[in-house]
């Protein structure tokens, strides 16, 4: 696989350099998502306070010394396999480029769009997968485009379908697509579902005979992949505080799904070589599954990225814990009472199944709480403050996603605090005028 050369326009942050697997000199204490020292919590607030002084609120702060923390954690956890980035959690050129120079190690990436990829292969990005199926015409034709200029560009399939039209438009445009199937990695325990609804491929003979469907397709579409996401694993946090009942019941479905998915793959796999076909890569994970995707001898390369920032929906996993990189300031603009300060805007809610989960979390200082009727509004975020703590009007306050990329869409920058002080800023996807979904 290529590794990417780093790009030497990139901000002062940002500049490449030799990064050791080891916790650099000078490098700021790191502060949990369970640090629960209030010294240590206000002291973080206080310096990030002083480090955005005077700058437009709301925006984006990127811990760029806890980025790389998070980015060697990731690579311990993944042992010696190869970790694609997913972009669909970072949606920062940049900070994909620099985390790509952290280690040979990081090698190419995991993209949530064929449109995206295409414009990230533009940008000199190469060896790039696109884990969602798509048929339409532009994303095809710019993936096309790409293809003819030398770059590496796989899409995702798990229907013959799929595979029809994509096979088509490579006829007429005189191109070949490479192809990946996707297995199904969820599991159906009695009376659950616990998986993610993605492929609809979960035997072996289903992925071969969706592989030979491809094979028999003259010209257009070649595979060279397998991938498969165990969502249940990777999203699904089991060790939330006051919820040990729930929690001990998802570790002990994870266990079984582990062994499942393991058996499952491992099958595919082996009916795809006894088949005769050849794959260059087998792609599985993500953040909260890098231990048990590893030990999976079937997979080749781990996919992760949402460990990088480690927002708010993967502060609670029992095998790993990410220190917060990336937060968003929003600017005191009323106190209607002593104990509440409003902030202007903060209504970034993720993604997923309707919930208090997804809402923002309050971060620094430590201690705030949303208020229960109002949560975390387009124009206002009211807060109740903890004990003891006074905010004057025009202050920050700090929050947390739930979600890691998708506050990559409210900003257009995320400006980066390296060695205590802000150093520059990086431009997201919104920043560079791109918008995929």
């Amino acid at each position: 696989m290529k590794t990417l050369e780093p790009d030497a326009r990139l901000t002062p942050a940002l500049a490449p350099r030799q990064a050791a697997l080891t916790q650099p000199q000078g490098t700021p204490r790191v502060l949990t998502a369970a640090d629960s020292t209030a010294d240590a919590a206000m002291a973080r607030y206080q310096h990030l306070s002083r480090a955005i002084a005077g700058r437009p609120l709301p925006l984006a702060l990127l811990d760029v010394d806890l980025l790389e923390h998070n980015a060697r954690d990731l690579l311990q956890r993944a042992g010696n396999l190869p970790i694609r980035l997913g972009s669909k959690s970072i949606r920062c050129v940049e900070v994909l480029r620099r985390v790509q120079a952290m280690s040979p190690r990081f090698q190419g990436l995991l993209c949530y769009s064929a449109r995206e990829a295409a414009w990230l292969a533009t940008l000199g990005f190469d060896d790039l997968l696109v884990a969602y199926p798509t048929v339409d015409t532009a994303d095809l034709d710019a993936v096309a485009a790409q293809l003819q200029q030398g770059r590496r560009i796989v899409l995702t399939v798990d229907d013959a379908a799929q595979v029809g039209h994509i096979a088509s438009r490579g006829r007429a445009l005189g191109v070949r697509f490479l192809l990946s199937i996707d297995v199904d990695m969820s599991s159906s325990f009695p009376g659950i579902y616990f998986g993610m609804r993605r492929s609809p491929l979960q035997t072996p003979q289903a992925v071969v005979a969706l592989a030979r469907t491809i094979a028999l397709t003259p010209g257009a579409v070649g595979l060279v992949g397998l991938m498969g996401y165990e969502g249940q694993i990777a999203g699904l946090q089991d060790a939330v505080p006051g919820q040990s009942l729930k929690n001990m019941m998802l570790r002990r479905l994870k266990q079984s799904s582990v062994r499942e998915l393991a058996a499952r793959r491992q099958a595919c796999v082996a009916a795809l070589r006894d088949a005769g076909f050849v794959l260059d890569f087998v792609n599985g994970g993500g953040t909260g599954s890098i231990e048990s995707t590893a030990a999976d001898s079937s997979v080749t390369e781990i996919a992760a990225g949402s460990g990088l920032y480690a927002p708010g929906l993967f502060d609670h996993f029992s095998q790993f814990h990410n220190a917060p990189a990336l937060c968003f300031a929003l600017q005191v603009v009323r106190r209607p009472t002593p104990d509440i300060a409003t902030c202007g805007g903060g209504g970034y809610i993720a993604s997923g199944p309707a919930g208090a989960d997804r809402l923002p979390r309050p971060y620094l200082p430590a201690g705030m709480q949303l208020i229960a009727q109002e949560g975390a509004g387009e124009v206002q975020t009211p807060v109740r403050l903890p004990a003891g703590f006074d905010v004057e009007i025009g202050a920050p306050l700090f929050f947390r996603h739930a979600k890691a990329g998708e506050l990559a869409e409210r900003f257009e920058r995320l400006h980066l605090l390296q060695g205590g002080e802000i150093v520059g800023d990086a431009p997201t996807y919104r920043g560079q005028h791109q918008c995929f979904l």
